[in-house]
C-alpha cells in the first residue's frame, strides 16, 4: 500500500545518524507492505494535489503550529483540502490537523510531557483493538486545549485531555503520542532536553517498562487497510 509521509521535522542534534529521520522510523513501525514517499514539507515540498495520494501520515515537528514559519500555512490549506484520502497526525501532526480543522493548539502551562506516558481508551473505533489503557512515548509541550469540531475522543489523560482523535466527517486519525519512538530514542531526547524536562530521570526510567507502541501500529494498519 502507498503512503505519503508529509516530514516536518527531523530528530535533533546527531540523533538522525543514529536513528535514523522520522519517515523511516514509521517504515520500520508500520512495515514492508507500505511504499512510503516522503515530501519535506520544511522545505516547501507538498504533493501536488490533495488527491493525489490515497493516505498521508504528517509527522512531529520541534515547530509549534502558532510560529511565523512559511510552510504551516501552506501545510493547513492542504489538510483542509485533503478530505478524501486517508490521513494520520501524530505529536505535530495530531495539533496542525487540530489547528487547521477548527480546534486550537497552545504551549501548554502544564509544561513537558515526556518519557512513556499512559492513556486511557475512552471510544472504540473500527480499526482499534480491544484496550482499556495504552502507554506510548510522548515528548510535546504543546497541547490540543479546544477540540476540532466533527471529532471524538478516542484517547485522554489527565495531562493530555485530546490525546487521540478521530474525525466524523473525513476519514482522519491523531495521536499526540508518539508510537514511532523506540524506547532509546525517546531517552535520547530526554537526554537533550534535560533542563527543560521536569524529574528527566523518572521521565527516562519509565520507559523501561512495556509500551504499546506496537498495538498502536496496528491501529495504524488497519485504518489505513480498511
Amino acid at each position: 500500500m502507498k503512503l505519503a509521509i508529509l516530514e516536518t521535522g527531523r530528530p535533533p542534534g546527531g540523533l538522525e545518524a543514529k536513528f535514523g529521520n522520522y519517515p523511516s522510523m514509521f517504515a520500520r513501525l508500520l512495515g514492508p507492505e507500505f511504499q512510503i514517499e516522503t515530501f519535506d514539507v520544511q522545505a516547501g515540498e507538498l504533493p501536488p494535489a490533495p488527491a493525489a495520494h490515497g493516505a498521508y501520515l504528517i509527522t512531529g515537528s520541534p515547530a509549534g503550529v502558532y510560529d511565523p514559519l512559511p510552510w504551516i500555512a501552506p501545510l493547513s490549506d492542504f489538510i483542509r483540502a485533503a478530505d478524501t484520502s486517508k490521513m494520520i497526525g501524530i505529536c505535530f501532526g495530531h495539533q496542525v490537523m487540530a489547528e487547521a480543522l477548527g480546534g486550537h493548539v497552545v504551549k501548554s502551562e502544564k509544561g513537558w510531557g515526556a518519557g512513556l506516558q499512559h492513556y486511557s481508551v475512552v471510544r472504540s473505533e473500527p480499526w482499534m483493538d480491544p484496550a482499556r489503557d495504552v502507554a506510548v512515548p510522548a515528548s510535546h509541550q504543546d497541547q490540543v486545549v479546544v477540540q476540532p469540531p466533527n471529532t471524538e475522543v478516542v484517547a485522554s489523560s489527565a495531562f493530555t485531555e485530546y490525546a487521540a482523535l478521530a474525525w466524523t466527517d473525513r476519514p482522519a486519525i491523531s495521536f499526540q503520542f508518539h508510537p514511532e519512538f523506540a524506547p532509546a530514542f525517546a531517552q535520547a531526547l530526554i537526554e537533550m532536553r534535560y533542563d527543560v524536562v521536569p524529574d528527566p530521570e523518572a521521565a527516562i526510567a519509565s520507559l523501561d517498562a512495556p509500551n504499546d507502541n506496537e498495538r498502536v501500529a496496528g491501529w495504524i494498519r488497519r485504518f489505513l487497510e480498511a
